[in-house]
């Protein structure tokens, strides 16, 4: 068995349908005007950015229902149509519609994608 260290530990997580998993971007902890904030005031904001450390292979495709025919290849699996969102984006995201997890010590928030506002992406489009 292999032994789980920071940089694998995620690779045994899998992410369902169109979810992803973010990490919080850390937030500054002095406004403009030079006022300091106390821990968690930001993070209680309506809108929230974040990284996708990984995502869901997307929204499922129903399959068509035929009858069992014998000569057909069972091994069909579930065809998806792909997120937007890919692994490393900076996603801009509606805190109400996520769901806050605590994996490994870590803070991480499984976010559907209809959740999403914005993403950057660091390649061009």
């Amino acid at each position: 068995m292999m032994e789980l260290t920071a940089d694998n530990k995620l690779r045994k997580l899998i992410i369902v349908g169109d979810r992803l998993l973010i990490k919080l971007k850390k937030a500054d902890q002095k406004t403009s005007s030079g006022l300091y904030l106390p821990p968690g005031v930001q993070e209680k904001e309506k809108i929230q950015q974040g990284y996708i450390i990984k995502a869901g292979p997307g929204y499922p495709i129903p399959l068509p229902v035929e009858e069992n025919e014998p000569w057909k290849d069972q091994g069909e699996g579930v065809k998806y149509i792909p997120l937007q969102a890919k692994e490393g984006d900076l996603a801009v995201f509606l805190l109400n519609g996520a769901y806050e997890v605590v994996y490994e010590g870590e803070k991480y928030f499984i976010v559907p994608q209809n959740a999403i506002l914005m993403l950057e992406r660091e390649e061009d489009l």
